[in-house]
């Protein structure tokens, strides 16, 4: 089933054309990660998913219901998490979670058992500190509860890592996996390493556009670039190893930091096996030969015509 589909979704602020043309589906029981840098179009996207803001043309289906500018009945299949999300810093999450399910109007004799299973999913079931005390980790993590409570088919994330220490990243990502076995996720986020961890399906918005959307492991293997990492002694074999390879048809670009040598082909094998060759017959040491596995940020990079950074 397609929880959200977005067809031709353009928006302009007065002259400034902030989307266009921009197409994607996300079906159920899947994490979404919606890639880009900031000021991409991400959050744009997202507020006229919820109905806050209104497209200048194109359409938007949440469970095949359309979504309509100022009359957002399709939000009560979402839950929203907004990247700075706030609180009653005087109440407990207990207190909050509870105050939000009345006002929300869950019937009363359902509240305490779900306010009792999204403390519990959140890790924040026998937290009875003021929210005025918490880190920001501890907040996001009571945002998702918070959005969770009407069991959304659909939740919608707003760079909920950024900010994060590690330790307050892993959090919320194990949360958004546990999540998913009940509700589809849309992840935005400019992490990529975060993406890798837990989405299924991406899609990368650049200058407002969608350059680039599908399955993740399927992106990566077919766009990401096939790359060998050449490590040697110092920096002048690597300089002399890069001089020889510079009029080499087989290959496609060299990136060089010091000592080592990131080299783009287009056939692994065969390609890394004349490569080895070459430096062999030239009589060059080298300490490492290896195959560099395709990378979200090397594709990310490659879509956007940006350099990637030599692997460490």
């Amino acid at each position: 089933m397609r929880v959200l589909e977005v067809k031709g979704l353009r928006k302009q602020f007065g002259d400034q054309t902030v989307l266009e043309d921009v197409s994607f589906t996300i079906p159920s029981q899947c994490i979404f990660g919606f890639l880009g840098q900031n000021g991409a179009g991400k959050t744009t996207t997202m507020k006229l998913i919820l109905g806050l803001l209104k497209a200048t043309s194109g359409e938007i289906f949440v469970c095949g219901e359309p979504v309509v500018y100022g009359n957002t009945k399709t939000n009560r299949l979402i839950g929203y998490l907004p990247d700075v999300p706030e609180f009653y810093a005087y109440m407990t999450p207990r207190e909050y979670l509870l105050l939000c399910a009345e006002v929300t109007g869950l019937p009363k004799h359902v509240i305490k058992d779900r306010c009792d299973e999204l403390l519990d999913l959140v890790g924040l079931s026998n937290v009875n500190r003021r929210i005025g005390g918490f880190s920001r980790g501890m907040k996001q993590r009571l945002g998702i509860a918070q959005a969770l409570l009407n069991n959304p088919t659909l939740l919608i994330c707003d760079e909920p890592t950024s900010a994060l220490d590690p330790v307050g990243r892993k959090e919320i990502l194990d949360v958004l996996l546990k999540v998913k076995e009940q509700t589809t996720v849309l992840f935005s986020t400019h992490i990529l390493s975060d993406v890798e961890q837990i989405c299924d399906q991406i899609a990368i918005l650049h200058e407002g556009k969608l350059v680039l959307t599908g399955d993740l492991l399927t992106l990566k293997k077919q766009f990401a670039p096939r790359q060998i990492q050449l490590e040697f002694k110092d920096a002048a074999h690597a300089n002399e190893v890069h001089s020889l390879l510079l009029n080499e048809a087989r290959i496609q670009k060299i990136n060089q930091q010091a000592t080592m040598l990131n080299v783009e082909v287009n056939d692994l094998e065969g390609d890394g096996q004349h490569l080895l060759k070459l430096i062999l017959e030239a009589r060059i040491p080298i300490y490492q030969f290896k195959v560099v596995e395709p990378s979200l940020e090397s594709l990310f990079m490659e879509v956007i015509g940006c350099e990637p950074m030599l692997p460490l």
